[in-house]
Order: C-alpha cells, then structure tokens, then sequence
C-alpha cells in the first residue's frame, strides 16, 4: 500500500512541475456533459460544452462558455455563460463559479453554479479535466443539475505564438 501511494505522490508532483497557472496565458476546451445524476438523467441526453478563458492574475481564471445538450425526446437546450476559476494550488486543482442562460424547448432559466475539478496535464499544454458540477435553476428547482463533466483542455502560453524576426 505504502508503494502506490508513493507512486501516486511521484505522479503528482511530475504532473505539478507542467501546471503552470499563470497571468497571460490563455485557455481553449471542450467537454461533455451528458454524465448528469440529477433528475434529468432519467431519460438519455448528450451535451457538449465549449469553454475559453484568460488568467488575468496568477491562478484566477476568467472564463465564456457555450453549450448544447440533446435530449431523448428531442428538446434540445442552448446555453451561454461566464465564469471563473480558481486553482487552489499549482497541482491542477480548481475551484469554479459560473452563471449561465439556458434556453429550453419552453423555458428561458438562469442557473448560477459551482464547480470542483482537476487539470492532468498529457503534455506542457495539453490537458484532461474531469469537474464535478452543480447549477441552481431559478426558475424551479427540479430544473436544477448536478453530475461530472470530462473535458480536454489546451493552455496557451503567452509566448507561444510569437513571430519572431
């Protein structure tokens, strides 16, 4: 037992060394969210989410989102919203707070939210995300959503880009 839990602490301080949240950098993603354990997931559904972002501080993230997400009965929903991450330490490891409009097949509703996820880093720029999420529906509680979300991400170095001469 001792072994794998050092094996997982060397992981983990590797994966530290890349995570580097800092000011400048910007922020492409995508991820699914059709993993829901709320009441919706009764019936099947497929969302996809599309997320960009910029650190304007060292470890604060602001961030716009869009989404789409299928139902089985064909209602689909649209989505858009902002929001803001904060990662605790530079491991990966982020707190998140959003508020979105959703527009459903009769309904417009707001839905502030929570998130808690983790950035493992596959390479300098690349990343896998898995979040937990919650969003509080306004306009009735049972329209509210809780469950995990699995995405990609690329982190943009602000010098990454530049031309050089």
């Amino acid at each position: 037992m001792k072994k794998i839990a050092f094996v997982l602490v060397a992981l983990l301080m590797s994966v530290a060394a890349n995570a580097q949240f800092e000011k400048g950098k910007g922020y492409l993603g995508a991820s699914l969210s059709g993993i829901d354990l709320s009441s919706q997931a009764k019936q099947f559904h497929f969302g996809l989410d599309a997320k960009a972002g910029y650190l304007f501080a060292d470890n604060l993230m602001a961030t716009a989102q869009i989404g789409y997400n299928h139902l089985e009965d064909s209602k689909d929903t649209y989505m858009f919203g902002v929001g803001a991450r904060y990662y605790i330490i530079q491991n990966g490891l982020y707190l998140g707070a959003s508020a979105k409009f959703k527009h459903a097949y009769k309904y417009n509703d707001f839905l502030p939210g929570v998130q808690i996820g983790y950035a493992f880093f596959l390479s300098r720029t690349v990343t896998i995300e898995p979040e937990l999420y919650m969003d509080f529906s306004t306009k009735k509680f049972d329209y509210s959503c809780y469950g995990l979300g699995i995405g990609i991400g690329v982190y943009l170095f602000k010098d990454q880009y530049k031309i050089k001469r």
